[in-house]
């Protein structure tokens, strides 16, 4: 039998200000990831200062990366035809590969004045934070009732009771299970290697391992963009794929450096050893 759900999204209504439960999941992942990423700059002596700054640059390419992305996307003849409503962000809408694209732009600017704190160095170490962030706001998607799987029968199938009254796979629970999954897994390689974690390395994982699994979970997914539906994969999975292939040249290259670096050294203790 499957589990209905009819959870209000919102939380509480102060003034004009509403509460959602979306809300503070989103707000819960920033201010985890900040404390993340200071314990970060401090077990690597890397000035704190730059953290409040660099917090703000994530905000803002996330929510405008994320917002452009799922207009132009998912919906560009509705969007570019009505311009101004892609500024009605409080309305929804906001797309995972855009949020993507909007990171690493504003990260590739903020580093741009900080030589000390490289880009692939950055982002190695901001994906932890990412991946926790996407199983946050996956969570807000299930509480929202949106980004709905496809009719199913399976055991655990959930009736969206908001939306209608088909059971239905809770795709938005598998992404963040999976999410949480990858940033316990990145969060402990880091805390093994610490900065002896090689470059791209972690950043590439991530791309490979998050969109990876995104496309296969969109087969339960039902599609968001308004075009494409006679297409055999959806636009979440196209758009998936270069940034899968782009983890995996990441990773290759990550290793291939590790393994010359390591050489290096047994070269070096050969030579001391001679001499």
């Amino acid at each position: 039998m499957a589990i209905v759900w009819n959870v209000d999204p919102d939380i509480a209504q102060i003034g004009p200000i509403t509460i959602r439960y979306y809300g503070l999941l989103f707000a819960l992942s920033f201010f985890l990831g900040f404390n993340i990423m200071r314990s970060i700059f401090r077990r690597e002596d890397k000035p704190e200062s730059g953290l409040e700054t660099l917090l703000t640059y994530m905000m803002v390419g996330t929510i405008a990366g994320a917002r452009l992305g799922h207009c132009l996307f998912y919906d560009p003849v509705y969007y570019l035809s009505n311009p101004l409503q892609i500024l009605k962000v409080w309305e929804g809408g906001l797309a995972s590969h855009g949020g993507a694209i909007g990171i690493l732009t504003a990260l590739y600017v903020y580093t741009r004045k900080r030589p000390e704190q490289p880009y692939l160095w950055l982002l190695d170490r901001m994906i932890i934070t990412i991946a926790l962030a996407g199983m946050f706001i996956r969570l807000g998607n299930f509480f929202n009732s949106e980004i709905l799987g496809i009719p199913s029968d399976v055991p655990w199938a959930i009736i969206f009771d908001r939306i209608d009254s088909a059971p239905r796979h809770p795709a938005q629970l598998y992404e963040s299970l999976a999410y949480g999954i990858i940033f316990v897994g990145l969060y402990r390689l880091y805390s093994r290697l610490g900065e002896r974690t090689p470059n791209g390395f972690l950043f590439g994982l991530f791309l490979t391992s998050v969109f990876g699994f995104r496309f296969f979970i969109e087969f339960v997914k039902e599609r968001q963009a308004a075009y494409g539906g006679n297409l055999p994969l959806s636009v979440g999975q196209l758009l998936s794929i270069p940034l899968v292939l782009g983890g995996i040249v990441l990773l290759v290259r990550a290793l291939k450096d590790e393994v010359h670096v390591a050489k290096a050294g047994t070269a070096e203790d050969a030579e001391d050893a001679e001499s």
